[in-house]
């Protein structure tokens, strides 16, 4: 079953009662020793905040240490000075004071960082341990590891799809909002792709298993999610940069204010008041709160740096097939050239195509089951693979392919009109007449001239199409949608080679979904998968994979993504300003250490509160998002 390795979830349970074992330890000498000191025992209070600070100290002592070791130097080191001077020059109350609030801001740090992976988390907890499977008649409980690609699943009623499949029953109801934030129930037919993580909203159904558990969508989101809990920000790492200057600002100053009034308590207040630093909560909290708001709206980022990426892309290529259209023939319009109507066309059409497995075939039995349609099943079957099949229908001799197939067998010459760029005619004949022809293509998806719009307004300057497909047929499918350039038949490589050349105006985000598209989405500044039917190699290699096929998702992680990094820049710049005013406050006497702690402290927790306004966030997009892939369900 797909989780979170053991040892890392021992080792952050393990860290988190440490911090709390900090924070009581902290707690316990400073209420020790204003308990003493209120008692008129002084001398007993001072050892009694000493023996809180001191454990608190010795923790941070050992974290410096570490960070230096990994070439890291940040605010601790102001912390570890605030506590220590306090010390050595007498203000233990102020040092026991600091102990509290240090280790009290690591706690509420962890706790509002584990707030944010919540979503995450719940997301991931309902991942089944066994499923039921049909063997041999009956039905047996088994581990998800035991699962094969082609064995046969019960899915009760409340049950979560366990592994990636299709329904093999007539139909199937699921909520797929764990998933993608789609609120409305889905109404799946048979042979559609059921996605690992819905749950069964309706009666009992069969699925069959078209993944492994390890390979499916839930797996897949597990890795995602740990390369996203590991990741650093660009932003984190310019905090760190600043973390130093600021550092040295407040050494500085608090040395300043000693050399000028020779009372080293001005240092010790200045240092304080310096502890800890709003870079170092503000940033990690709003981004990690952001990437668990972006999963809530069907947008899996994997880490912070693609979500500042995101907000940075000016050019975005988009590839044609399974991206910027369906990726799968639908039936575009039903022809008629006998005294049959265009449901009985299909009706036979789709009785015949049942004996074939050729794409198109399977997308005109798919048209039938979404009309409700029962087909009888076929008989006397003779197919030729790549051209058509002929087979009997309630007994009636039915013939259906391309068209030169169903000439050859019905014996006529019938002319017949080209097909439109892009699409493909599948000729229908019935006792040796011709009876018409169903027009496939790949069609647009819902809403993609409204998506292009909504993205230049978010601040995207250039779009391009990227496909390997003809010319002529790039050129029909983008035709009225403004595209700045149309790239075709291009291979691999070239679309390489485009993402590249195409940093000259800027950062690129590249969105595709084959494995042709993997190269590209790894060399692009932001690579978006469209992971819900798209190749694996495609979901690895991109920084963003939408779990819906709808485009419009994509406009919600922009939204989720900018207003993430505007509160993180928002918090910092108010916390670092009231750190500023409080540590020149504090050299020029106004402020007392113990003050001065409580100070910063107040600060810390201000912008720790308004970095997590990240997990309210209400995506332009997301109306949007929820209205388009409605629509595509029920097209």
């Amino acid at each position: 079953m797909p989780e979170f390795p053991a040892d890392r979830e021992t080792s952050e349970k393990a860290a988190s009662r440490f911090d709390v074992a900090l924070l009581i330890i902290a707690l316990l000498g400073l209420a020790a020793g204003t308990g003493l000191y209120l008692a008129g025992k002084p001398d007993l209070a001072r050892i009694a905040w000493t023996g809180g600070v001191i454990p608190v100290l010795a923790a941070l002592v050992v974290e410096i240490v570490r960070s230096l070791w990994k070439g890291e130097v940040g605010l601790d080191v102001v912390a570890a000075l605030s506590m220590s001077s306090a010390l050595v020059f007498g203000e233990a109350l102020a040092a026991a004071v600091v102990a509290l609030m240090y280790s009290g801001g690591t706690f509420l740090e962890s706790f509002a960082e584990g707030r944010a992976r919540r979503e995450m988390h719940d997301l991931l907890s309902r991942v089944p341990r066994t499923a039921t499977r049909h063997r041999d008649g009956a039905l047996d409980e088994v581990p998800l590891g035991e699962i094969a690609p082609g064995d046969l699943l019960l899915i009760r009623q409340g049950d979560v799809a366990p592994v990636d499949g299709t329904v093999e029953s007539e139909r199937a109801v699921l909520d797929q909002s764990a998933m993608t934030g789609e609120s409305m129930p889905v109404r799946l037919m048979r042979g559609q792709e059921v996605m690992s993580g819905s749950t069964n909203a309706g009666e009992a159904f069969d699925l069959r298993a078209s993944r492994r558990a390890a390979e499916s969508t839930y797996a897949g989101i597990v890795r995602l999610v740990e390369d996203a809990q590991r990741s650093k920000a660009p932003m984190s790492r310019l905090a760190d940069r600043y973390s130093v200057l600021f550092l040295v600002v407040t050494v500085a100053l608090a040395t300043a204010a000693w050399w000028m009034t020779a009372d080293p308590i001005r240092a010790v207040a200045v240092l304080v008041v310096a502890t800890p630093c709003p870079l170092i909560l503000a940033v990690p909290v709003a981004l990690v709160a952001g990437l668990s708001r972006a999963a809530h709206f069907g947008v899996l980022i994997k880490g912070a740096r693609p979500l500042e990426a995101l907000t940075q892309a000016r050019t975005l290529v988009l590839d044609k097939t399974g991206t910027l259209t369906d990726g799968r023939p639908r039936i575009v319009s039903i022809e008629t050239c006998a005294a049959l109507l265009p449901e009985e066309v299909l009706y036979l059409a789709a009785a015949a195509d049942q004996a074939s497995k050729h794409p198109m075939a399977q997308a005109i039995v798919a048209a039938a089951h979404e009309k409700n349609m029962i087909l009888p099943a076929p008989t006397d079957i003779r197919e030729v693979p790549g051209e058509g099949v002929a087979v009997r229908v309630d007994g009636r001799s039915v013939v259906v392919g391309g068209t030169d197939f169903v000439m050859r067998r019905i014996g006529s010459g019938v002319s017949h009109r080209g097909s439109k760029v892009g699409s493909a005619l599948v000729a229908v004949a019935v006792d040796g007449q011709l009876v018409g022809n169903l027009v496939l293509a790949d069609p647009l998806r819902l809403g993609t001239a409204d998506f292009l719009a909504r993205v230049r307004r978010r601040g995207i300057g250039r779009i391009l199409l990227a496909t390997g497909d003809r010319h002529a047929v790039a050129q029909a499918v983008a035709e009225g949608l403004g595209f700045d350039g149309i790239r075709a038949e291009l291979t691999p490589d070239q679309k390489v080679l485009l993402v590249l050349t195409e940093r000259k105006n800027g950062p690129v985000m590249m969105v595709g979904d084959g494995v042709n598209d993997a190269p590209a989405l790894a060399a692009a500044d932001v690579g978006v998968a469209m992971g819900a039917r798209g190749a694996a190699a495609s979901a690895e290699a991109a920084d963003v994979v939408l779990l819906v096929d709808d485009l419009g998702r994509l406009l919600s992680g922009l939204d989720v993504a900018g207003q993430s990094r505007r509160i993180a820049l928002e918090s910092v710049i108010a916390g670092i300003g009231l750190s500023v005013a409080g540590m020149v406050a504090a050299a020029l006497g106004y402020l007392n250490p113990v003050q001065g702690a409580l100070l910063q402290e107040a600060i810390d927790i201000a912008v720790i509160l308004n970095a997590l306004r990240a997990l309210r966030i209400s995506p332009e997009g997301e109306e949007h998002a929820g209205r388009s892939s409605s629509a595509e369900q029920k097209a």
